[in-house]
């Protein structure tokens, strides 16, 4: 049937008389129903036209009815009869009615899809007599399944019968008469068949049960289902009347109307039971209420009903007629939601489009219109009946929000009334939907601050706390002394995965290891048991959480527990475990200094990711075995560019200043969870290192393995008594990338010794290089390139082992600067004996020595820098030697001698000159003039030193380094050096001279008569006038006798034409030498033009390239200028 419609039979419905007035209802009566008298749309002054017809032929008639209550569709179901029972399931109309041609009831199924065009009636599906046996019983009650599989119809004589698979039937035949085989399921002669109803499966139940209600009991058949076919059981002892029975709202219980009460059966037995006491004349259903009819009575004053009392009160002659009461009973939550009067009783109740309609035996329609939730709940809000709300909100089937609005008001109520603890429950209700603030200002006094607990808690239990909140719980806990609660509260798991979507707090939790989300905000719990003094709570968040640098900042600005940080950092990874150092590494030096220098070097040398503690004997060098029994000091230290001591600001105050340093500077980037430990390091300064390898090892057969080396890295040699270095005992392990060594360099101030070890240390076991006797000098490590195992450019390849380059150097550079500063430093704070002294500043300068000896990476300049700075005067002398600076050696020493520091000063300058004079390919000329002018500068000096002048000169005479002149000049300068000195010495340079001047005449006379013979060859051949004679009567070529042809060149060479080429025009032997001329004047006259060159040549050499030019004839060489003119 559509839904805009609804079916009413318009059927006499006997008068039952009652004399005696109903008892009224125990439960709460409101008025959640107007009463709206229904009119005619054509005539609004009266009820709906179809409810006053009278005439014969409606008895017989079913109308189909609108919302208006106009007939739209009729038709006779029963021609000369009546119709006394319908039913409706899925459009489909089942009718029993009496004919007075037939003795039987009869059963009609129609088709409410299907109309006649004709007679308006739908299309007819099954017509049928109802007859058991030779006497025919009335139909009292029928019943229909909601799939229309069964249909139950109970009769006057106690019997009900069942039609199985009627849609089936329905569906497979045409035939008017082919209905399922009758089914007897129960027989009761004495008990006439007063209600029947399905109860329909479910998901708990999944079969169909039948119940079946007599006048004295309730029995349930199982129509469908495994079991089914089995004899009715009883349920309840119990029955009732016709029309006093029905199925619930939602098709599971039997409702029972009895005089007494109203009883609920399912199918183990009875159920819910309501004390309802009055006569009643029929229960019907209505969404989730029940409708209660109760049968006519003449009203009294002193009925126990109060609407009967009020009726009475408010009516005259209330004697002269009787009326009927109408009850709508909310049975969920027990209340009374409507029960007025009718006067002239009621002919039928129908439940239709939301609304109760109530049609009274003279024609009258009414109908009950519930009110809006709103208005109901307004209703009880005026009467604080707060819980009776909440119970109607839940059956109204409510949103959250406005079942939160209830709690909130109820809350309120109880908060005015005192009940503190009550208002907080209700209030508890309101988590996301209400601003958590309007709560908490309610009790935020002391004596209320438990009530606050319970809600914030039950706040983050489900995830809808802000940190303000948590802030506020912990102080609550804190303020109270409640350890225990902290604890539950601070080790509660994750609750749930998301937060609710209308929650108003905004949760800031974070995500916990499992994937859920914390119920509370993680950084403000720790931030608040920080400040509590809590530290051991918020450890545990931290550690447990992998929050690395608050459990560091608690462990260590908090607590104060070093030991224990260092042992977290060590479970790290070596990134998380270099980011955290950055800022704790000096704090934690100075409380554990061998300790954290240790997890330093470990951090610089652990190729295989992982921070595990090596025994003292792998991870240290001998140095630091020496010097373990030193208490550390506190000096100044550097760090940057190439020297890391100068830069760094001093601070040899306490523990607690280097605390207050450390948090005004800028933490380093938040860390997450921790690195796997063969994770690679994602360091900006970081240097890629392979197992390491050495450079020249011994192999079995004597030879040697040779390491590649690359370009930019010096050689150096590895001992073999040298440790390995920590890559090369961790082969077969993915190299990782290592941080700089030079970002562990700011730690140490204050820290020199512990400074040294871990410098050695990482020198030893990063790169292979010591200062140990044995080592051949620089004990060298190459890294070895990782192109084989890092997909990088050439580029990055080159920029990697340039900063690997650096960080050495910066390495040699710091720990040379740290040998020579360290004895002072270390002397001056512990104030050792004069002896202990003596000795720790041998030991240090020895290693000093030992650096600048060898061919360790470290930065010649810078060394030298520090050498002059700290006044190490061996260094100072081998570092220019190293360079070169031989002139600055002599000054030096010369410079000593004249300030007076060093009385033997002037011997080492004449040794200096002895040892750096003579050059491997020529002698250094410019040393001698100045040794010559220091020594013969005072007279004491000529005096000490005369024998050493003579030998000076003596060499230069040798080597012939100065001219005579040069050197009288030189020692003519002042009135120290005397002629005498020098009187031999120039005696000698003078025949010397005397000897060379001879010889240059005689070359000059030879070269004369040279040039003369020349010019007169010269002249013979350029005169035409005179014939040339051969006398030559032998080859120049092959020496045999001359036999014509011959040919005969002017230079006197005569050869056979045969011994010579026919392109040859000059003579074969002279046109060599002719050939190696030319050549020497081309090249003249190139140079001729090459102007910077020959410039260059006379700065350097003076004169004498000024003469070999002229030798050569360059400066008189014609220009091309000239030659072209």
């Amino acid at each position: 049937m559509p839904s805009s419609l609804t079916t009413l039979a318009v059927n006499a419905t006997s008068k039952v008389s009652d004399s005696a007035g109903t008892a009224g209802p125990a439960w709460r009566q409101f008025p959640f129903f107007d009463v709206v008298p229904v009119k005619d749309v054509h005539d609004l002054e009266s009820s709906p036209d179809i409810f006053k017809v009278r005439e014969p032929f409606y008895v017989f008639s079913i109308h189909l009815l609108n919302r208006d209550f106009e007939s739209v569709k009729s038709w006779v179901a029963h021609i000369d009869g009546r119709v006394t029972h319908m039913v409706e399931q899925k459009d489909i109309l089942v009718t029993l009615g009496e004919e007075d041609a037939i003795r039987s009831p009869v059963l009609k199924i129609w088709d409410m899809h299907s109309f006649d065009g004709k007679t308006g009636a739908p299309l007819l599906l099954r017509s049928t007599r109802i007859q058991l046996g030779n006497r025919p019983h009335p139909v009292t009650t029928v019943a229909l399944s909601a799939s229309l599989s069964h249909l139950a119809i109970g009769l006057g004589d106690g019997t009900v019968i069942l039609y199985r698979h009627l849609d089936q039937s329905l569906a497979s035949s045409p035939s008017l008469t082919n209905l399922p085989k009758i089914r007897t399921v129960h027989e009761s002669p004495t008990e006439p068949i007063t209600g029947l109803g399905f109860r329909e499966p479910t998901d708990e139940i999944p079969s169909l049960y039948l119940f079946i209600i007599t006048t004295n009991r309730v029995l349930c058949y199982q129509a469908s289902g495994k079991g089914s076919g089995s004899a009715p059981r009883v349920v309840d002892e119990i029955g009732t009347g016709l029309g006093c029975a029905c199925i619930d709202w939602r098709r599971r219980d039997v409702i029972i109307a009895r005089d007494e009460a109203i009883y609920g059966c399912n199918t183990d037995g009875r159920g819910n039971c309501w004390a309802y006491e009055g006569r009643k004349s029929s229960i019907h259903t209505h969404l989730s209420y029940l409708v209660i009819v109760s049968p006519p009575f003449i009203p009294s004053a002193s009925s126990a009903s109060a609407t009967v009392r009020n009726f009475v009160a408010r009516s005259t002659n209330t004697q002269e007629t009787d009326i009927t009461k109408v009850t709508v009973f909310d049975s969920e939550n027990k209340i009374v939601a409507y029960t007025g009067p009718f006067r002239q009783g009621v002919r039928a109740v129908v439940s239709q489009w939301g609304n109760i309609y109530v049609l009274t035996s003279d024609g009258q329609l009414l109908c009950l219109q519930e009110k809006s939730t709103a208005d109901k709940l307004d209703m009880l809000y005026r009467k604080t009946h707060f819980p009776l709300a909440l119970n109607v909100a839940m059956t109204q089937n409510l949103d959250d929000s406005s079942v939160a609005d209830i709690h909130r008001q109820y809350g309120d109520h109880l908060y005015l009334k005192g009940d503190y603890d009550g208002a907080m429950q209700q209030f508890v209700q309101t988590i996301g939907f209400l601003q958590p603030s309007y709560v908490i200002r309610k009790f935020l006094d002391a004596q209320r601050i438990h009530n606050l607990v319970t809600y914030l808690q039950e706040l983050h239990t489900l995830g809808l706390a802000s940190s303000d909140h948590t802030t506020l719980l912990l102080n609550t806990y804190t303020k109270l002394k409640d350890v225990a609660r902290l604890d539950t509260f601070i080790k509660t798991e994750s609750k749930r995965s998301s937060t609710t979507a209308n929650g108003s707090g905004g949760g800031g939790g974070v995500k916990s290891g499992t994937g859920d989300e914390l119920p509370f905000d993680l950084d403000t719990a720790i931030r608040v048991c920080r400040q509590a003094g809590y530290y051991e709570h918020a450890a545990y968040l931290a550690e447990k959480y992998e929050r690395h640098e608050d459990y560091l900042r608690i462990m260590i600005e908090d607590a104060g527990e070093f030991r224990a940080a260092g042992a977290y950092l060590r479970k790290l990874g070596p990134e998380i475990a270099e980011s955290n150092l950055a800022r704790y590494g000096r704090a934690m030096l100075h409380s554990l200094p061998e300790e954290t220098t240790q997890l330093l070097i470990d951090l610089c040398t652990m190729t295989t990711g992982s921070l595990k503690s090596e025994s003292l004997e792998e991870a240290v060098t001998p140095t630091t075995a020496k010097r373990q029994s030193t208490t550390n000091s506190a000096t100044s230290t550097t760090a940057g560019g190439a020297s890391y001591l100068s830069y760094l600001a001093l601070n040899r105050g306490g523990q607690n200043q280097i605390l207050d340093q450390t948090n005004t500077t800028q933490p380093p980037s938040p860390s997450t969870k921790t690195i796997h430990a063969d994770g690679p390091f994602a360091s900006g300064r970081s240097t890629p290192v392979a197992p390491a390898t050495p450079t020249a090892a011994t192999t079995k057969g004597g030879g040697s393995q040779r390491a590649q080396t690359p370009t930019t890295q010096p050689q150096m040699t590895q001992s073999p008594s040298t440790p390995q270095p920590q890559s090369q005992r961790t082969q077969g392990v993915a190299p990782v990338r290592l941080p700089s060594p030079r970002v562990c360099f700011a730690h140490f101030v204050d820290h020199m010794e512990q400074f040294v070890v871990f410098l050695e240390t990482v020198a030893l076991r990063r790169y292979g290089q010591s200062l140990e006797e044995g080592g051949g000098g620089g004990q060298g490590f190459v890294i070895q390139s990782m192109r084989g195992s890092m997909s990088s450019s050439v580029e990055t390849q080159q920029l990697v082992e340039e900063e690997d380059k650096e960080d050495q150097v910066a390495i040699w550079n710091t720990l040379l600067e740290l040998y020579l500063t360290l004895p002072s430093s270390v002397v001056e704070k512990e104030e050792e004996e004069e002896e202990e002294r003596r000795k720790k500043k041998k030991e240090y300068e020895e290693k000093a020595m030992k650096v600048l000896r060898s061919q360790l990476p470290f930065d010649s300049m810078h060394a030298l820098i520090l050498c002059s700075t700290h006044g190490f005067i061996d260094g100072l002398v081998l570092l220019w030697e190293k360079l070169g600076m031989y002139e600055d050696i002599i000054r030096f020493w010369i410079e000593r001698f004249k300030s007076g520091k060093d009385d033997d000063a002037s011997k080492r300058v004449v040794t200096c000159l002895m040892t750096y004079g003579g050059g491997v390919e020529e002698p250094r000329r410019q040393l001698y003039p100045i040794v010559l002018r220091f020594l013969t500068s005072t007279p004491e000096l000529l005096s000490k030193h005369r024998e050493d002048l003579k030998g000076i000169l003596e060499h230069v005479e040798e080597e012939g380094i100065m001219p005579p002149l040069g050197v009288v000049q030189l020692l003519a300068r002042n009135g120290v050096a005397s002629v005498g000195l020098v009187k031999e010495w120039l005696m000698m340079r003078i025949k010397v001279s005397q000897d060379e001047i001879e010889n240059d005449k005689n070359l000059i006379g030879s070269y004369r008569l040279e040039t003369t013979e020349k010019m007169k060859q010269v002249e013979e051949l350029s005169d035409m006038q005179h014939p040339k004679v051969f006398h030559v009567t032998r080859c120049a070529i092959c020496k045999a006798q001359l036999d014509l042809p011959a040919v005969h060149f002017m230079c006197n060479h005569s050869y056979h034409q045969r011994c010579i080429q026919e392109q040859d025009v000059e003579c074969p032997i002279c046109a060599r030498e002719h050939g190696v001329i030319r050549e020497i004047r081309m090249n003249n006259e190139r140079l001729a033009d090459q102007h910077d060159v020959f410039i260059g040549e006379v700065e350097e050499r003076g004169f004498e390239a000024v003469a070999t030019a002229f030798s050569r004839g360059i400066l008189n060489m014609p220009r091309g200028e000239e030659m072209m003119g």
